[in-house]
């Protein structure tokens, strides 16, 4: 399990390298323990609301497999998913949900919602906080940089307009 984590994790870092919200997937089909789709998150590259680190995954596994159902596969992902991805999980057939980080603001699989739980036409199986810390400790260093920078730059405009007032 730790092994599919920390591929989600070393995609969620080089998204992170990338200017994108440092979320990582790795879809693994389970009987045969390959992994056969990725994804990072590349809304912002890609301008983007689709763009999800699990979307993407999902949609290499479609392409892998050579279907849209992924039957006995599972997605690991490093930050709870939001609606849409829990909805492309549910239509895409998978069988377990693996998270690391909990998303208190809109994870949908168990924090905000809890969309696995209702009754649709397929059940998948949610397993959160695997490896938590080191999936949060990306995000927390992504947005701790992402403030520093934007006090840097907000003091640097202020220095800015004052020399042009002089």
């Amino acid at each position: 399990m730790d092994v599919y984590m920390k591929r989600a994790i070393e995609l969620a870092e080089l998204a992170a390298s990338e200017g994108e919200v440092p979320v990582g997937a790795v879809v693994v089909k389970k009987t045969t323990g390959e992994i056969v789709g990725e994804g990072r998150n590349m809304r912002e590259s890609s301008r983007n609301a689709l763009a999800h680190a699990e979307i993407i995954a999902i949609d290499m596994a479609c392409r892998t497999l050579n279907g849209w159902r992924l039957p006995d596969c599972a997605i690991y992902i490093t930050l709870e998913p939001c609606p849409m991805c829990c909805g492309a999980i549910i239509n895409a057939r998978i069988d377990d949900v693996i998270f690391g980080a909990y998303d208190m603001k809109s994870g949908s699989a168990v924090s905000v919602q809890k969309i696995f739980e209702l009754p649709y036409n397929y059940r998948t199986e949610v397993t959160g906080g695997v490896m938590e810390k080191d999936c949060a400790d990306v995000l927390t260093l992504f947005f701790r940089r992402l403030r520093e920078k934007k006090k840097i730059q907000k003091n640097f405009q202020k220095t800015l307009d004052k020399s042009v007032l002089m």
